[in-house]
């Protein structure tokens, strides 16, 4: 039997939202092909992702675990459909999403989880002749962390499920320029007021939101404003300590580093996280001691004469 989401992130189904944020973490830093040295890590990978991406949204956990306690409804819906990635970045999502084929047509895929539309079919509705305002419809976009720090203008394409004038269903792919403040926390929301389902017999449309989230790396990540950056170190740096200049997302800046400084070790940096009118969160740089390849007689020697300076230190003892 092939793995639920919950089984793919390693937790129960009575996790928290920080609990799934933590486990997806954890993983990805053992999973991303950047940096793993499994065989099987970019499909591993992608199996994380998307079972995150639905599990860390509530209407689409909501709408698997219905899946999970009642398989024979959604016996045409595969896993996918919970992860509605388009080209550019961009996810939509609804109660709608699945294998189009699986029903007889468009009408019976739109008025199967008619919920989403305010129930019945458009050409229903349309003959009552009265006004049904549209539904809202939500997306998230991933876009880099930098964003945050100075805002952006961007532009997005999605594929909505809509109406045509004939009442009939279709896939509607719409272009919109969006603005993205600076200080945008993850999962925050952007609405644009009227640009969702379009309304019937004169009704109002629905809005769209679209859920802001930052492209992460198990080097580079957030929680809410505060910012955490692996910094790489030589081992002479972080025993003597000294000056370092790094790129951030909030700059360039120099940082002090502290003598006898261990792995893991983390340095705040006040106010350099996210921006925000309450106040800036803080840049958490996490100490990552690299060793160099020896590959001279020089350099052996080096840590030869390394070595008997420091003879009586045992890693082990």
């Amino acid at each position: 039997m092939a793995e639920n989401y919950y089984e793919t992130l390693g937790i129960d189904r009575n996790a928290t939202p920080e609990q799934i944020k933590k486990s997806y973490r954890k993983l990805a830093r053992k999973y991303h092909p950047d940096i793993s040295k499994e065989a099987d890590a970019e499909s591993k990978m992608q199996a994380i992702n998307v079972a995150y991406d639905t599990l860390s949204h509530p209407e689409k956990k909501a709408e698997y675990d219905q899946m999970l306690d009642h398989p024979q409804g959604f016996a045409g819906f595969g896993q996918q459909g919970f992860n509605g990635q388009q080209s550019d970045g961009s996810q939509f999502y609804n109660n709608y999403q699945g294998n189009a084929g699986d029903f007889h047509d468009f009408e019976d895929l739109f008025g199967r989880f008619g919920a989403g539309f305010g129930g019945g079919t458009r050409r229903q509705r349309q003959s009552q002749n009265v006004q049904f305002p549209g539904e809202d419809q939500h997306a998230k976009i991933e876009v880099p962390l930098a964003v945050a720090y100075s805002g952006t203008t961007q532009q997005i394409t999605l594929q909505i499920p809509s109406y045509n004038a004939h009442g009939e269903a279709e896939i509607q792919r719409k272009t919109l320029q969006i603005k993205i403040p600076k200080g945008m926390k993850e999962g925050q929301q952007i609405r644009l007021s009227g640009q969702g389902q379009s309304g019937i017999n004169g009704g109002k449309n629905g809005d769209l939101y679209i859920e802001i989230n930052y492209q992460e790396t198990p080097q580079l990540y957030v929680e809410g404003a505060d910012v955490y950056q692996q910094l790489n170190i030589s081992p002479w740096e972080a025993a003597l300590g000294g000056k370092v200049d790094i790129n951030t997302p909030a700059g360039r800046l120099q940082v002090n580093l502290p003598t006898n400084a261990k792995n893991g070790q983390q340095l705040r940096l006040k106010d350099k996280g996210i921006p925000n009118t309450s106040g800036a969160g803080h840049l958490y740089l996490t100490m990552n001691i690299c060793l160099p390849t020896v590959q001279t007689d020089t350099q052996k020697q080096a840590f030869q004469d390394l070595a008997k300076q420091f003879n009586d230190f045992n890693p082990r003892g």
